[in-house]
């Protein structure tokens, strides 16, 4: 029933019998077979069929929401008798915003070298697809805002607080300044993350409170992106304070603060609230408030 379950799951994620198969490596007769054999089993149609998957039936969502709880509950059960057996092991995947890249070594490096039995999946994800991923099952954690969006109801274990910079070359007008306005900043040509990006949300929002309106001429979903046309000398970007810090270094670029003001906001850890947590989970959590504080 559970290998089932899982079968379904993957089916109502991807929407196509071919690429669920895929995914949970079998045959796309063997998968269709075990979603008839569930329906057979539950007594309901699950799936809307037609030469093509055509979407879940009412009962068949019911019946995603209930398989998802029960799936989660025996992955819980079995690393919890895994770590019974041989110690903390297992595998985690981490859902990061990329404005929290540069920082996620913080975390994952101490807690690394005290389990080395569990390996670490960094995933760059939006704030929202980190949200749908731990629903999913997908995920088992995220890095990402706390106090800017709803976040529904995850554990939340906060790590650092973001501040805002301006990043340009050596050679742009505002780079001997030691501090700029989001007035000010709005007035040059900026290069920004794409605005499926909470932090694009952010950047939109302190410029409108500024009185500006940016539309940028660059518009990436990659922080590497940005900082490669920063480089050229053409555009600025707006990005946060421990990004900015990890390129300024090389002296490439300028770091400059915004004022006016000098925004900030709350980056954590979440995960699904559970009571009690996965051995490995509750670890990664417990260093999280370790570094947090």
């Amino acid at each position: 029933m559970i290998d089932k379950l899982e079968m379904f799951i993957a089916l109502a994620k991807e929407r196509h019998f071919g690429r669920a198969a895929e995914v949970c490596g079998v045959t796309q007769p063997s998968l269709s077979g075990a979603i008839r054999q569930l329906e057979e089993q539950l007594g309901v149609q699950l799936v809307y069929r037609g030469s093509r998957f055509q979407g879940l039936t009412p009962e068949g969502q019911r019946v995603l929401d209930r398989a998802l709880t029960i799936v989660r509950d025996m992955r819980d059960l079995k690393d919890e008798m895994r770590t019974i057996r041989s110690g903390l092991s297992g595998h985690l995947r981490i859902g990061v915003i990329p404005t929290a890249l540069p920082m996620v070594a913080d975390l994952t490096g101490p807690f690394t070298a005290r389990h080395p039995n569990v390996s670490v999946a960094i995933l760059s994800r939006t704030s929202a697809e980190i949200l749908a991923g731990i629903e999913s099952l997908d995920l088992e954690a995220g890095i990402t805002y706390l106090d800017n969006e709803p976040l529904g109801r995850v554990a939340q274990v906060p790590l650092y607080t973001e501040f805002y910079r301006l990043l340009c070359a050596p050679g742009s007008p505002l780079a001997t300044r030691p501090r700029v306005t989001w007035a000010e900043v709005a007035a040059v040509p900026l290069c920004l993350l794409t605005s499926d990006n909470q932090n694009r949300r952010i950047v939109n929002q302190h410029l409108a409170e500024a009185g500006a309106q940016v539309t940028p001429s660059i518009e990436s979903n990659s922080i590497i992106a940005l900082i490669s046309h920063v480089l050229t000398g053409q555009w600025a970007s707006i990005v946060p304070k421990k990004l900015a810090d990890m390129f300024a270094m090389e002296g490439r670029v300028v770091s400059i603060p915004i004022v006016e003001p000098e925004a900030e906001h709350t980056v954590g850890l979440i995960a699904a609230r559970r009571d009690p947590q996965t051995p490995v989970l509750q670890a990664l959590i417990d260093d999280a408030v370790r570094l947090g504080t």
